[in-house]
This record gives structure tokens, C-alpha cells and sequence, in this order.
């Protein structure tokens, strides 16, 4: 169902407008209500760092998010050096400049409501 105008819409991240993948992970995104939602999928061993900058070719990440987790436990270190765990059930928001990474044997899962739109692009 897609509707425009102020009327109901409804999408499934099963079915997404894009998918972007990286080493150990990838962004399926969906457009709805001219927003881009998406949602992370990060395995074991995925870390900002190595699987995304070489794609973003920035310092640290850029991109800020606004987050629900929704599996699996994300370590997130901002720039200026304070550094803490995403658990699940947890919201974040995350402005510029961090690294992150998953912790443990879990995947990670995150949908994100703010930062995903140039996620992972290669520039």
C-alpha cells in the first residue's frame, strides 16, 4: 500500500526500496511519508572503522541517528572520547563524529529514523 497526501502508508523492511551492503553488515532502507527509515543489520566482528569508512572516506562516522535497537549489543564512541553499549530495547541519539562497533557473538539489529539516508554510499 502507498499513498500520498497525508494518507496511510504501509511498508515492510522485507520487501525495501534499497539495501546497501559492507563487510559483516547492511542497511536495508524503505522511503515512507518522505522519510527514509532504515534498518541496520550489523554480524559479529562489524565495526564502523573497518566496514564503513572505507566506503564514507570520513575520520569517524557523520552520519547522526536517532535509533531503536533491536537486537545484539552496539559499543559507540563519540570523538570527543565518551564511549557506551546500545542494548536492546534502548533508544539513542547519536549526533556526528563516532565509531562503533558490536560486542559479543550477536548480531546487531537497528532501525534508525534520522542518519540512514547517505549511510554506507560510497563517495
Amino acid at each position: 500500500m502507498k499513498t500520498v497526501g497525508g494518507k496511510a502508508e504501509v511498508k515492510n523492511f522485507a520487501a525495501p526500496d534499497e539495501v546497501r551492503t559492507f563487510p559483516k553488515g547492511r542497511v536495508e532502507l524503505i522511503t515512507i511519508g518522505g522519510a527514509t527509515v532504515g534498518r541496520a543489520i550489523f554480524e559479529p566482528g562489524w565495526r564502523w572503522l573497518t566496514s564503513v569508512q572505507p566506503l564514507a572516506k570520513t575520520k569517524s562516522c557523520e552520519a547522526p541517528h536517532f535509533q531503536y535497537h533491536v537486537a545484539g549489543t552496539v559499543h559507540v564512541v563519540m570523538d570527543d572520547g565518551s564511549e557506551f553499549d546500545c542494548r536492546p530495547g534502548e533508544v539513542s541519539l547519536l549526533p556526528m563524529g563516532h565509531d562503533a562497533w558490536v560486542v559479543g557473538n550477536e548480531t546487531a539489529v537497528v532501525v534508525d529514523f534520522q542518519g540512514m539516508i547517505d549511510y554506507a554510499k560510497a563517495r
